[in-house]
């Protein structure tokens, strides 16, 4: 079982920066896919970017590449987004996410497993972008 709560949410003016926050507790020493998804009214929820918590291997949307960073700081079970060059379309609600454990050789599938494949949810973190 993992718990996940995140933070860091707020509104930002267009080209604004904010990260969030995802801290985990429970099982956090199990080698998983985690990520960060977000969904608009009206609309899917998609993946964002993710990361496998074993190698730390990253993978991000077309979208996002070049303005998001997502990463993981194993000490403190917590797996941080950090979003510049923000625009309009990237309010959302932003949700973090995690996998039942997964072995190495599966790392790659972090890149395209889709939301009902994750497990563990968090509340979710608004974003909002002012343009």
């Amino acid at each position: 079982q993992v718990r996940l709560v995140e933070s860091g949410g707020g509104s930002v003016q267009a080209g604004g920066s904010l990260r969030l926050s995802c801290a985990a507790s429970g099982d956090t020493a199990s080698s998983r896919c985690m990520g960060w998804f977000r969904q608009a009214p009206g609309k899917e929820r998609e993946g964002v970017a993710r990361i496998y918590t074993g190698d730390r291997s990253t993978y991000y949307a077309d979208s996002v590449k070049g303005r998001f960073t997502v990463s993981r700081d194993n000490a403190k079970n917590t797996m941080l987004l950090q979003m510049n060059s923000l625009d309009p379309e990237d309010t959302a609600m932003y949700y973090c996410a995690a996998t039942r454990p997964l072995p190495l050789w599966l790392a790659d599938s972090c890149s395209n497993r889709a939301p009902y494949e994750y497990s563990y949810w968090g509340q979710g973190t608004q974003v909002t972008v002012s343009s």
